[in-house]
């Protein structure tokens, strides 16, 4: 199977690789002229030739557009910040599974100093979304959002079933809340490891998300986000 990069365009019937990937293609993978790859612009993928492989510069020439499947279910993770290993953990798996918006939410119950510490991290997590793209071969990244509250996500413009994870007694089950749906567009709202609060619960309740457990057990929130989203792609994915 070929591997699968991202340019920032298709100019005419040629596109270039530059920074960090074209290193890695250069000179990890030893590109040479001559070998395919498939690209995508984000919007279509095409098969690409090499036709120059420079220590920081790769130079295609476009071939054949390659048959892609693009999910029509839209998917917005709205996911508490907790330890960086963890989160960035979840980040992956996320990207992996197909969400289309991720929006890190500073939680109450978030630790102050992973807070203080988030806002010079934003580049990584792309960083960490742009290669688990390419290594999940997605035709477009996803898009990660600067660090919100989560009284300021859950009343922004959101479109569509809107799901909030509780670990609160008596709350429906994802396949209740599911059952029946039909929705092309979902939001699920994980919270920290200590729980969302009764003022975030209230502000979710406001702006239209329903409550939902993934059952008995407690999981931990990386944990809870790649169950959660199998659940969503399972119940509503073509």
């Amino acid at each position: 199977m070929r591997r699968r990069f991202f340019v920032d365009a298709f100019d005419a019937d040629r596109a270039v690789l530059t920074g960090e990937a074209a290193h890695h293609l250069g000179r990890v993978l030893r590109a040479e002229p001559g070998q395919l790859y498939e690209l995508s612009d984000g919007t279509s993928v095409r098969l690409g030739k090499v036709g120059f492989a420079g220590r920081d510069r790769v130079e295609f020439s476009l071939l054949e557009p390659i048959p892609v499947h693009i999910s029509s279910l839209d998917k917005t993770l709205l996911l508490a910040v907790v330890k960086f290993d963890a989160f960035e953990w979840a980040l992956e798996k996320a990207t992996e599974l197909g969400v289309n918006r991720i929006i890190p939410l500073a939680a109450e119950r978030s630790e102050k100093g992973l807070l203080i510490a988030a806002g010079k991290r934003s580049e990584r997590w792309r960083k960490i979304a742009f290669e688990a793209s390419q290594q999940s071969r997605r035709v477009r990244l996803p898009m990660i959002e600067n660090l919100t509250q989560p009284k300021a996500a859950f009343q922004a413009e959101i479109a569509g079933l809107k799901v909030m994870l509780s670990e609160r007694g008596d709350r429906r089950s994802m396949r209740e809340v599911f059952a029946g749906q039909a929705a092309n567009k979902v939001a699920l709202a994980v919270g920290p490891e200590g729980g969302w609060t009764d003022g975030e619960f209230e502000a979710a309740s406001r702006a239209g998300f329903r409550e939902a457990s993934l059952g008995t057990l407690i999981l931990r929130t990386e944990t809870a986000v790649t169950a959660c989203l199998a659940a969503v792609n399972y119940a509503l994915g073509e």
